[in-house]
């Protein structure tokens, strides 16, 4: 499995349509940070195409490769032939928090259960393939406090851990939360150390999406 704190997931939705043996299949992905999100846009794909002889749908929620909140479904078509090949595209996509619906209008050909796993999975593919995609890190934030004369020291290094300043109070001492990448915290928190030589009050907070 790719690493669970920073993966590739849609920027927005895609369509690619193609025409195999005169049936038509349209091919939509979308972002699916969540389960209800993911089963709410194959819900709008199916009213945007109720005259479709299928609408075929898998999504993935979470890393590339999980299957734990993962679903399929063939819509009609033979057991196996649709939603199964179709998944397993996604899972091996690179990208995640994804869902897909494959539309299919019949075109009188019937391409046979091979043919439709090839259809639908290269379907997939063939979206997959220029889906705009940005990168999606899971942050944590933090509550620090400090003494002045470590707030310079503090500033200078936000950047290079990749942190971001939420907000900052000024009093006896200085507190800020931050929010950083949770592959950075381990580093940054011995960075802090060594800058205020201990003397720093750091709390985890809940985990920021």
């Amino acid at each position: 499995m790719m690493e669970e704190n920073r993966y590739r997931v849609p920027t927005r939705l895609h369509r690619v349509e193609q025409e195999l043996q005169r049936s038509r299949f349209i091919t939509t992905l979308a972002p699916a940070p969540t389960v209800e999100e993911a089963k709410s846009f194959i819900s709008r794909v199916r009213e945007e195409f109720p005259d479709a002889n299928h609408n075929c749908w898998a999504y993935v929620v979470g890393p590339p490769g999980s299957t734990g909140q993962a679903g399929m479904s063939d819509d009609g078509e033979p057991h196996g032939t649709a939603g199964r090949p179709m998944l397993t595209a996604l899972l091996h996509g690179g990208v995640g928090d994804v869902a897909v619906v494959v539309t299919r209008y019949f075109g009188g050909t019937l391409l046979g259960k091979g043919g439709l796993v090839r259809a639908y999975t290269g379907c997939v593919q063939q979206g997959l393939e220029h889906l705009p995609t940005t990168e999606r890190v899971r942050k944590v934030r933090l509550a620090i406090e400090l003494e002045y004369a470590s707030v310079d020291g503090l500033r200078r290094m936000l950047p290079t851990h990749e942190a971001e300043l939420l907000s900052e109070e000024y009093a006896a001492t200085v507190g800020y939360q931050l929010a950083l990448p949770v592959t950075r915290l381990e580093g940054f928190r011995t960075a802090l150390l060594d800058l205020t030589n201990g003397q720093v009050l750091l709390e985890v907070l809940d985990p920021e999406e």
